[in-house]
């Protein structure tokens, strides 16, 4: 078992006895995704795809939290912000704006990317290197300014 699993399974038994019922309800759905994960694949999941699975929900998260706002649904975008919240404490610390900018800008460096037709280049080995740590969008946002000027 990998010790964020581990971790995972200590944090649900937890809010359990806490009676904290975001982080429980939000632990269910986790685990669950995991299961289905495990599933499909036919063998337990590695460290790298338990991340994976909850950057995924972490980032369905965040699509919910903007579409509660743009519907003026302020009640329901706190409910997915608590759950966000306990779904990022099990990743990596996130890079603050100007790491991510120093990365990508490394990245382009080792590629060698001279514009915009060299974005999937730049996008694959960016990907890798900051998975779990940085959001895509705004990888791809960065990756487009810095190609095209």
């Amino acid at each position: 078992m990998s010790s964020l699993i581990e971790q995972l399974d200590q944090a649900f038994k937890e809010a359990m006895k806490s009676r904290q019922e975001v982080a429980l309800s939000t632990l269910r759905m986790l685990r669950t995704a995991l299961r289905h994960k495990e599933v499909e694949l036919k063998r337990q999941l590695k460290e790298e795809e338990v991340q994976a699975v909850i950057g995924t929900q972490v980032k369905r998260r965040r699509e919910a939290i903007a579409e509660y706002t743009k519907a003026g649904r302020p009640d329901l975008a706190r409910k997915e912000e608590e759950e966000l919240s306990v779904l990022l404490s099990f990743l990596p610390p996130q890079l603050s704006p100007e790491e991510l900018e120093e990365e990508i800008a490394r990245v382009i460096a080792e590629v060698g990317a001279q514009g915009p037709k060299d974005l999937g280049k730049v996008m694959k080995t960016a990907m890798s290197r900051l998975a779990g740590r940085a959001d895509g969008r705004a990888v791809q946002e960065i990756v487009r300014r810095r190609l095209s000027a």
